[in-house]
């Protein structure tokens, strides 16, 4: 059950309802969107249903939600979700690109990537810090310097930053530096992480599992949601099934099923879904045909010798096509490929 607050509610009105839950025995967790305010309620449904919530001062609704992902449910939402990150939107009649190098590995390799990411037409840049890998012995990041240098870019460009956050323990210092964190697939249902990532105060890209269902994926939503935090995105990045050809499967009936069951935007990662540059452009032009709200891209000035990921990310002759895909496309589907924010010095 959620309570939906009318957009004058005051911060008594909401407080009162949260002390009459507990009353009842249940818990009432507080949402604060752009527009409006949702309580999700915990706990026995019918003995709320005693309380006469819909009567009492700033409620304009009260909803019994189906669906177990409540706050992140269309149930309650008549339109989908536009998520901004530093004044950059994803969602709604935008198509966002964001593109950058999947790590972090000197300021003079980050700045060209984002350089490369501004031809390719992104309006955010994407950057990994720390990088959790397969084997223990692959490059890791440069965690707190990599972190430095992605902000200095960030004031060389304009260009607002996303990167990974691996452990609750460091979601602070990783905020105090991007603007988006991200959960990886391998984090998505590290259950402290996300409840943290939802206290940070920071918009979040939550990557769908490599063996996640769909509503697994929105579960995990879900705790992020229940912090407070209503800003995140959701990103299709292929998952695992026993074919070899390619790195992963690309789900791209995933876009239009969570879009259909969240009010989230929905972006899919074309390059860690077929690990292979000849695959990244065919998959973002099905991506953004399909509806997706956005493309996340690896690009990287010599990808030959790349610490990370090297094969799958795209070359300098392949971001105008890019940008012509996701531009054109865009507006095949009535839609407006997100432009570039004002090249200001963005210092937090």
């Amino acid at each position: 059950m959620v309570i939906v607050m009318a957009p004058d509610a005051t911060s008594d009105n909401i407080g009162d309802l949260v002390e009459l839950v507990a009353s009842a025995g249940g818990e009432a967790y507080v949402t604060r969107g752009v527009s409006r305010t949702i309580i999700g309620l915990v706990g026995d449904v019918e003995r709320f249903q005693d309380l006469g919530l819909a009567a009492k001062p700033g409620v304009s609704d009260v909803l019994r939600i189906s669906v177990p992902y409540k706050l992140v449910s269309r149930e309650n939402h008549d339109s989908r979700s536009v998520v901004s990150v530093r004044g950059v939107p994803i969602g709604g009649d935008n198509v966002t690109v964001i593109a950058g190098p999947c790590a972090v590995e000197t300021p003079e390799q980050t700045l060209a990537a984002a350089r490369m990411a501004l031809e390719a037409g992104a309006s955010l840049l994407r950057g990994g810090a720390y990088k959790p890998r397969t084997s223990p012995y692959a490059f890791q990041g440069l965690g707190e310097e990599g972190l430095k240098i992605l902000s200095e870019v960030r004031t060389e460009t304009g260009l607002p930053i996303v990167t990974e956050v691996v452990d609750a323990a460091d979601v602070e210092l990783v905020a105090s530096y991007a603007d988006m964190l991200q959960v990886g697939t391998r984090n998505m249902q590290n259950f402290a992480l996300l409840q943290a990532v939802g206290d940070a105060g920071k918009p979040v890209l939550l990557k769908r599992g490599m063996s996640a269902t769909i509503e697994e994926w929105l579960m995990a939503a879900e705790y992020i949601a229940q912090r407070g935090n209503l800003d995140i995105v959701l990103c299709e990045r292929g998952i695992r099934t026993f074919e070899k050809a390619t790195r992963n499967t690309l789900d791209i009936s995933a876009v239009p099923v969570a879009q259909s069951l969240s009010h989230l935007p929905v972006i899919v990662d074309p390059s860690h879904s077929g690990g292979k540059r000849d695959l990244v452009l065919p998959l973002s032009r099905a991506a953004v045909a399909v509806g997706a709200d956005g493309v996340i891209v690896d690009v990287h000035p010599s990808p030959e010798s790349a610490l990370c990921d090297g094969p799958q990310a795209l070359l300098r002759e392949d971001l105008a096509e890019l940008r012509d895909l996701a531009g054109t496309l865009a507006t095949l589907n009535g839609r407006v490929l997100t432009p570039a924010p004002d090249l200001q010095p963005t210092r937090i």
